[in-house]
């Protein structure tokens, strides 16, 4: 070999190898990347759980920070979380099985599941609209906001009211039903909460300017769980996923009816654009990629669960923490989603 050809192989090697290693690097930059996010960020400190998976599998898992402050107790990868408004998909996903038995018509007046409703708005608004937020109740003993489907109108007492008429329908408890269905999908550290199964629940907190206050009084109660009574952990939640959207739990057609939608709204974590509302869950299609999820916010616990269909990735970050300034609510999974949504699992050369 000659000395030229012996350079030019020597530059072909180095070549390829600083090809490889900047590849490797731009591979594993999401990773360092939230890696240093959740290690420096201060304002406020990151105290939670975060799996990222694809096709099922784990690609990152991080856990950072405490289970309860004064014991100073580390989290766990399978720490247990109030996971409050995710659960709200939960109960759209029971809703939906009940239709599929033939039990429930979603464009039906609520005051066919819940005779027991006086008010003359339950003969106008219909499963379909509780499902969604568009059917203009406040308080039940309030006249309504607005005509039920021209508005959107976010809350809880939607989601209490599809949580009593899954109990009508099927002649069972909340629990009883959501519980069955964690139990199928071996979700098994996933459960409806109750005051008395709660002794591997992390702590919640209200973070206010780095000062932790333990949350004592639960918003949860036992009429509203299918609003936000549900319990979890991030890896229960992929499993979740992986079920859902794989057609393991519902019917190709009725799985659908979740995206449609026909109501918009804006929420910070997903922008500044409105962006569709579906059943218990939000469609983003204005951002670099396409994705479906969904936030929860309550008892000093913050969760996000965001699904990325065309590449079936998920997103999943459970904190037991939310800040007392509104400004801050999601403010690391924001950063996160961002980190990933510019990485190379969605745009590779």
């Amino acid at each position: 070999m000659t000395f030229l050809s012996k350079t030019l192989s020597l530059f072909s090697l180095i070549f390829l190898f600083s090809n490889c290693n900047s590849f490797a690097q731009k591979k594993e930059n999401y990773a360092a990347q939230i890696d240093s996010l959740i290690q420096n960020t201060t304002s406020p400190v990151f105290n939670g759980v975060i799996l990222i998976s694809k096709n099922g599998k784990a690609l990152y898992s991080k856990v950072k920070g405490v289970s309860d402050f004064e014991t100073k107790k580390p989290l766990k990868l399978d720490s247990q979380f109030e996971i409050m408004s995710n659960s709200k998909l939960i109960t759209a996903v029971l809703i939906l099985l009940e239709v599929e038995k033939g039990k429930v018509e979603l464009n039906a007046p609520i005051k066919k599941y819940l005779p027991e409703l006086t008010q003359t708005w339950a003969d106008s608004v219909t499963v379909h609209q509780l499902l969604n937020h568009t059917h203009g109740i406040t308080d039940l003993q309030k006249p309504l906001a607005f005509k039920p489907g021209t508005r959107f109108g976010y809350g809880n007492l939607s989601y209490t009211l599809l949580t009593k008429i899954i109990e009508a329908t099927s002649n069972k408890s909340y629990t009883e039903i959501a519980n069955a269905l964690f139990k199928k999908l071996k979700m098994k550290d996933t459960y409806c909460y109750s005051k008395d199964k709660n002794q591997n629940l992390v702590t919640g907190y209200i973070n206010s300017d780095g000062n932790f206050e333990k949350v004592t009084q639960t918003l949860i109660t036992p009429q509203n769980l299918g609003a936000d009574g549900v319990v979890s952990t991030v890896s229960d939640l992929t499993i979740w996923n992986n079920n859902l959207h794989r057609g393991k739990i519902l019917k190709p057609e009725t799985y659908k009816l979740i995206f449609q939608y026909n109501i918009t709204s804006q929420h910070n974590l997903f922008g500044k654009e409105n962006e569709g509302y579906g059943y218990g869950i939000r469609i983003i299609e204005k951002e670099a990629v396409k994705y479906v999820g969904h936030t929860g916010l309550g008892d000093g616990f913050s969760s996000i669960n965001l699904y990325f269909p065309e590449s079936d990735i998920s997103l999943i970050i459970i904190e037991n923490q939310m800040s007392k300034n509104a400004d801050l609510f999601y403010i690391s999974e924001f950063k996160i989603k961002n980190i990933l949504l510019k990485s190379d699992l969605f745009h590779k050369n």
